[in-house]
């Protein structure tokens, strides 16, 4: 079974647990996830199964939209509400300025991400390090906040809907907006509701996972490999093509015409089933396989 399966993954859960139930309740082989959601935080969590694990990289770095509870006032050394309190802070700020800084934090930005998170030094999750009471600093990095939106202002909670670039930490931008502002803050909730264009309306939860596959009709709820590459362009193969494809035979501009833009491109056959992710080499006139997933014809 190839393909993706998106999960409304519950609060108090790990990403991690998540995965590890989708394999035991499809009997998978290979499975993996497309960018951790923090243990209480819940919502869209892409699962690849089989195959597709392939395409994984092409999920995780795609941009994600989430909705998350600020609360002003309060900083803790998680920079949510699962960490310790290390300060307090009068919230002396009006709804106009909750707007104005949220808007100064749209575009290119640049986080330093919190010193509890799955980041690695020397091999080891920073979370771990800085429970062990030796933090890690990580350099600041560049990140997009493509919208950031106020949906609510009930001081000292804000709700939020932010779209954002792959590697944007929503409690960092939490803690930020709070610092911003003079009085500090925290995430207190967050809700993952699309990533990579899968969205809440295509997830199912582990228990309606499991009673499907009780039924016998899990198949309903994987998304085909194709199908889930749904920002990617493609092209049908000519029947005499498929097999040469399947067995990662060279192909030519001769066999398919070039794209008219750079990265790689889908190739499916004449069922609409993914053969392979190419990219074409202008100066040889000739593709390049991203990879072949398994074919049966």
């Amino acid at each position: 079974m190839d393909g993706v399966i998106v999960i409304d993954k519950p609060a108090g859960v790990t990403s991690a647990r998540v995965v590890a139930a989708v394999k035991r309740c499809l009997k998978a082989a290979k499975v993996g996830h497309t960018g951790t959601l923090d243990p209480e935080a819940t919502g869209v969590l892409v699962c690849t199964v089989g195959a597709a694990t392939r395409l994984s990289r092409f999920f995780l770095a795609a941009p994600k939209t989430y909705r998350a509870a600020c609360r002003l006032g309060v900083e803790t050394d998680t920079q949510d509400a699962s960490g310790q309190v290390t300060a307090t802070r009068p919230v002396m700020v009006d709804e106009a300025r909750v707007r104005a800084a949220a808007a100064r934090f749209e575009g290119a930005i640049t986080q330093v991400p919190p010193v509890f998170s799955a980041l690695k030094h020397r091999g080891v999750p920073l979370y771990r390090l800085a429970r062990d009471g030796k933090p890690v600093a990580k350099p600041p990095r560049p990140v997009t906040v493509y919208r950031l939106t106020v949906q609510a202002v009930d001081l000292p909670r804000i709700d939020l809907e932010v779209a954002c670039s792959a590697g944007t930490y929503v409690r960092t931008l939490c803690a930020d907006l709070g610092a911003d502002l003079g009085c500090g803050g925290h995430l207190s909730a967050l809700r993952r509701t699309a990533s990579a264009g899968f969205t809440l309306a295509e997830a199912v939860t582990l228990e309606e996972m499991e009673e499907l596959a009780r039924r016998g009709r899990i198949a309903e709820a994987i998304i085909d490999m194709n199908t889930a590459l749904r920002e990617m362009s493609g092209v049908t193969a000519a029947p005499a093509l498929v097999q040469r494809i399947a067995n990662g035979g060279r192909l030519t501009a001769a066999d398919i015409p070039p794209p008219d833009e750079a990265g790689p491109f889908k190739v499916v056959d004449s069922r609409h089933r993914l053969l392979a992710l190419i990219t074409f080499d202008p100066q040889t006139r000739c593709y390049d396989y991203v990879c072949v997933m398994p074919h049966q014809p």
